[in-house]
């Protein structure tokens, strides 16, 4: 199953299209993961309403893969975060998930 990670932000008023730009599927947080055997992208989904929250979906193949990534790739993932953190007001872990679905159905069923 595909394993994902989301997490919840809340943008600064005056940094919105610079938080999109680096979060989005093919912002700087995508490129770096791109650099990982087992990534698979990355959503960036905006909250309807007044306060501008999004959610990123970042996908893996595996638990495994996320974690190889960040065994190695650590230190240019700490700085992306430091350059990042003047872009918002919140930001905050919502989980780790695996995609569910049904199986596929066979012909002979």
């Amino acid at each position: 199953m595909t394993y994902v990670r989301v997490w919840r932000f809340r943008p600064l008023p005056n940094r919105v299209a610079a938080f999109e730009e680096a979060y989005g599927s093919e912002g700087d947080w995508a490129r770096l993961f791109r650099t990982a055997e087992g990534f698979l992208g990355t959503t960036l989904l905006k909250g309807k309403g007044e306060s501008a929250e999004y959610l990123t979906l970042d996908r893996w193949v595996s638990t495994q893969a996320y974690q190889t990534f960040r065994q190695e790739r650590d230190d240019e993932f700490t700085a992306l975060d430091r350059e990042c953190e003047s872009l918002t007001g919140l930001e905050e872990e919502i989980g780790e998930y695996e995609e569910a679905g049904q199986p596929p159905v066979s012909a002979g069923s």
